[in-house]
């Protein structure tokens, strides 16, 4: 017991310590984190595509990793140049938006017989819209900016990838931790896997259903939204909200009738609960097994300290922790209040039996 505050005291320490290490070190952190993500899912869509058969044969791996990377790389130019451009023409067109909400709250104003009538600066601070725009509009040159930083590292990771096991193995003189090391490893690999796969499926799926509707009601930067709805559909719970309002108050100025902005922020609504509830959950079962209070708790935290990024980030983070921790004696209590129900299985057993710390 009279351990107990010190060990207490020495983890408040440690994680303050990490904390800011992760502020201070974003620049970077960060490039080399999506370095990782990339990397990650250019071998899983490597794997994808030689595990397609072409009749009796199957592309080579000195094939298939090239194949994937200049398909991620292409998508992704393509992506950042659509976003960008409907970026500049939001930015045009802003101060009109901006003038028809402002006349809009007037006019309800009127008909509710309000005596002093709201105005747009009643409601956010002044140059809102342009600030906001403005910081899409950073974030899409950072992450362009970023670019060959990234593609550097994700060359690097490439090229180093069929050492990385041999290094581990001798960074451990047991060879049962060395073991214990890679089936964390894979048991980590394959809840990612599962997880990023499934995501990103039902957020493509999003993206293009939202740009979809939008393009049916003529709604300018359908492209636009479906982005913001495919990347926000990663970030848990307030995602799915942010990217419905963004269109619906768009629809609200720029329609001369309140019968599109129904109708969008309907159907926006109907297609994000359909496929966040519904699909999803199907999909997904109960494989993360996740509070969804530590959901929030860690959404809060990535964000604070790595913003969009770590929002994005924030599942996946939480994920490695859980099951790292649920593999030692010491953490396992953590495992247990992170996870949704209580049950993070048994750690992981080595020769046929359980792990020994």
């Amino acid at each position: 017991m009279p351990r107990f505050p010190a060990t207490v005291a020495l983890v408040l320490v440690s994680i303050s310590l990490i904390g800011w290490l992760l502020v201070i070190g974003r620049a970077l952190l960060l490039p080399f984190v999506i370095a990782l993500l990339v990397w990650y899912l250019i071998n899983a869509l490597s794997a994808a595509v030689r595990s397609i058969p072409f009749g009796p044969w199957h592309l080579p791996r000195a094939v298939a990793l090239p194949a994937a990377l200049a398909v991620i790389f292409g998508i992704s130019a393509i992506v950042v140049d659509i976003v960008t451009a409907n970026l500049t023409e939001l930015a045009r067109d802003a101060p009109v938006y901006q003038a028809r909400l402002d006349a809009l709250l007037k006019t309800y104003s009127t008909r509710f017989g309000l005596a002093d009538p709201l105005a747009l600066r009643d409601l956010m601070p002044d140059n809102a819209f342009d600030q906001a725009i403005a910081a899409g509009a950073n974030a899409i040159t950072t992450i362009a900016g970023s670019a060959s930083l990234v593609f550097i590292y994700v060359l690097f990771l490439l090229l180093e990838q069929s050492t990385f096991d041999r290094k581990m193995a001798r960074l451990f003189v047991s060879p049962d931790r060395a073991e214990m090391v890679f089936k964390v490893r894979d048991r980590i690999t394959e809840a990612l896997r599962h997880y990023l796969g499934i995501k990103t499926a039902v957020s493509a799926l999003t993206g293009l259903l939202t740009s979809g509707l939008l393009v049916m009601l003529g709604l300018p930067y359908a492209a636009l939204f479906g982005f913001i709805a495919f990347l926000l559909n990663y970030i848990p719970t307030i995602g799915s909200l942010i990217s419905v309002i963004f269109p619906s108050l768009l629809a609200l100025v720029y329609f001369d009738t309140l019968t599109p902005f129904f109708i969008i922020s309907l159907g926006l609504g109907t297609i994000q609960f359909s496929i966040g509830n519904l699909l999803e959950p199907r999909l997904m079962g109960n494989s993360l097994n996740m509070s969804g209070l530590v959901i929030m708790l860690s959404l809060a935290f990535w964000g604070a300290i790595w913003g969009v990024t770590g929002m994005v980030l924030c599942v996946p983070l939480t994920v490695m922790v859980l099951i790292i921790c649920a593999q030692f004696p010491g953490s396992r209590p953590i495992a247990v209040l992170l996870s949704a129900d209580g049950d993070v299985g048994e750690p992981i057993a080595l020769n046929g039996s359980p792990k020994e710390s």
